[in-house]
């Protein structure tokens, strides 16, 4: 028990140092994870024995796919069909046979080589869905028919673990001589026992009523059990007890699905759209979350620490040029099948960059293959040391795509619009926050022209009479063409930061005389577009806050009229502030490491205070 807090301990110590470092580099959580691993396990060797902390971090997966599940309504599955049968299945079929293929001319057996296709077909939905979330991802048209093909797969991982015993080389007893079948464990060959299975001794016909069975259950109990036992535990008012159901859930759903033989990751996904209806969706989401980033951050660690060095230093020439080939390969596949598909550009590079490595769901069929001799254990060990490798590499392969997309935006995007208004104010960019700029200025009877490069948005505004044109606002002949030249306003409301920084740029390089208004995230978005040349800076949140400070204020007993003088006194102090602040920040200076910046903001924190308390006391005299 020691041992295993010990490592456990170490793991968490480790990617508190190398995940905020790898972040701060741009290189993304995953790969500080991998890099934590790869420190941990083959550089120092600290750790040897994994199985008690990969066990545990296995869950980390099972969970990711029940929250993607429970994101994904089975009428959001049957839309995208075409995707899943289509794409998926045909990159899991040219991808088996393409690198079984490759295997058998390299002089493996043709059994093996099958196996090698299947293994390698998949890929890593743990990593993917993980950076395509914390890119943003998700909802493009390339993030989600990657997507669509990693269900895919993990769909099909069900008939690889039925075929592979099919594949064995050497006598290995899958059917008894009374018709039933001895289903395989999912633990190494070497770990010594076998895992307990319902299925069992179940003839052939038996072991696929179980699992229908244990199907058909989790669908029943979703639909019709789950709300009643999760209002009954809501009632106590205990937050940890509705924690405790959410674990129940997956655990006891991951646990029946590995008892029948099935994957337990694929369980919890299918749990997942089953609840996603329920109104209780959102309080699952968020009890189980934390859990997942942590236990889904210990398995990258796993993966990492579990490159064997020994096989590697054997021969890594060949080790790398086998791991490569298979991105290549894969890669070449899924940009034909994206092509096939009418992805173009960014989502294309997408799908072939994000989904070219190996998968985690590799481990467990080598496994299975292992145990039943379809593979030794040599050929074994370079298999897990390839997708390992491939996994490892997959941030950078996130990066290179990024590279790409910046000088490749998708050619089947709408053409904008041609710009046949001109206006004294443009609005570039109308969001909620620019929507309501443009509907006050207007109704104070002002023209406005707004420009916007979301086609749904600028539709939407037309069909309530507003006019919007659709395009890049950062593209220079649609800021000319929408009058730049004899603009008096530029509002800038767009929401991303660096596309706001580029226009207000440009902006104020061609016209220096214009005025520009322009929408801030925070504090250091605000001090870049000072530097810019915005004039006046919106922090989105802050007006918001300070009346919502206001009602605090209200609520506790301060008068309405000093609970005004106070919020007005605060804004006045704040835009001051913010100013001359803005002076003394460096971009390349952490905030918190510039002296001259936090000393200059405490004085004007006292400063601030003293004004308060010094207007509440004129006031009281004066009464």
């Amino acid at each position: 028990m020691i041992e295993f807090l010990l490592e456990a301990t170490l793991y968490l110590g480790m990617a508190l140092l190398a995940v905020p470092l790898a972040i701060r580099l741009g290189l993304g959580s995953v790969l500080g994870y991998l890099i934590a691993g790869v420190l941990i396990g083959p550089v120092f060797g600290v750790v040897d024995d994994m199985t008690e902390i990969q066990h545990v971090a296995e869950f980390g997966v099972v969970m990711m796919l029940f929250l993607i599940g429970l994101e994904l309504e089975p009428r959001v599955l049957w839309d995208m069909r075409d995707r899943l049968i289509g794409l998926g299945g045909l990159q899991v079929g040219i991808s088996t046979a393409a690198i079984a293929g490759g295997a058998f001319w390299l002089g493996q057996p043709w059994p093996t080589s099958v196996a090698i296709g299947l293994i390698f077909a998949l890929s890593s939905t743990a990593i993917v869905v993980q950076t395509l979330s914390e890119k943003g991802l998700m909802g493009t048209q390339g993030g989600r028919s990657a997507f669509s093909v990693l269900l895919t797969q993990d769909i099909a991982v069900i008939p690889m673990l039925a075929f592979l015993p099919l594949l064995a080389l050497a006598p290995t007893v899958i059917g008894n001589p009374d018709g039933s079948i001895s289903r395989p464990s999912l633990e190494t060959a070497d770990a010594g026992h076998h895992s307990v299975s319902l299925v069992e001794g179940l003839p052939a016909w038996g072991v696929t009523l179980v699992t229908l069975a244990a199907i058909v259950g989790i669908i029943l109990v979703g639909m019709f059990l789950m709300r009643p036992i999760y209002r009954f535990i809501a009632a106590t008012g205990l937050r940890e007890l509705n924690t405790a159901l959410a674990l129940f859930i997956v655990v006891g759903i991951a646990t029946l699905m590995y008892l029948v033989g099935l994957s337990p990751a694929l369980g919890a996904f299918l749990a997942g759209v089953v609840l996603a209806n329920s109104e209780f969706r959102h309080e699952l989401e968020s009890d189980i979350e934390p859990f997942k980033g942590l236990l889904l951050g210990l398995f990258f660690l796993t993966v990492g620490a579990g490159i064997n060095v020994a096989v590697f230093l054997g021969n890594p020439i060949a080790i790398l040029a086998l791991t490569i080939g298979l991105i290549t390969l894969k890669g070449a596949i899924l940009f034909g099948l994206a092509t096939v598909f009418r992805l173009r550009g960014r989502a294309r590079w997408l799908v072939t960059l994000s989904l070219a490595q190996a998968g985690e769901f590799g481990f467990v069929l080598i496994s299975v293959a292992l145990q039943t001799s379809v593979l030794g254990q040599s050929l074994s060990q370079l298999l897990l040391l390839i997708i390992a490798l491939s996994m490892v590499l997959t941030p950078f392969l996130f990066i290179v795509f990024e590279r790409i997309s910046r000088r490749a935006p998708s050619p089947d995007a709408p053409e904008p619009d041609e710009i046949n208004a001109q206006g004294r104010i443009i609005i570039a960019g109308v969001g909620r926050f620019g929507q309501t700029v443009n509907r006050m200025v207007q109704s104070a009877g002002f023209q406005t022209t707004v420009l916007d490069h979301n086609l749904e948005t600028i539709q939407l505004m037309r069909k309530f009479g507003f006019k919007g044109f659709f395009g890049d606002p950062t593209r220079p002949d649609l800021l000319h063409a929408a009058g730049l030249n004899d603009a008096k306003i530029l509002v800038v409301a767009l929401d991303d930061a660096k596309a706001a920084l580029t226009l207000v740029t440009y902006a104020r390089r061609v016209r220096p005389d214009l005025h520009i208004v322009a929408r801030a995230r925070d504090r250091v978005a605000a001090y870049e577009l000072f530097s810019a040349g915005a004039d006046d800076i919106v922090r989105e949140m802050f007006d918001s806050s300070l009346r919502a400070g206001r009602y605090v204020l209200e609520n506790m007993g301060v008068a309405d009229f000093d609970a005004y003088e106070i919020e007005k006194n605060f804004f006045r102090h704040d835009r001051h502030a913010l100013r001359e602040l803005a002076a003394l920040w460096e971009p390349d200076v952490p905030i918190a490491e510039n002296e001259a910046y936090v000393a200059r903001a405490k004085e004007l924190r006292n400063d601030l205070e003293t004004q308060i308390v010094a207007g509440l006391q004129k006031k009281d005299d004066a009464a």
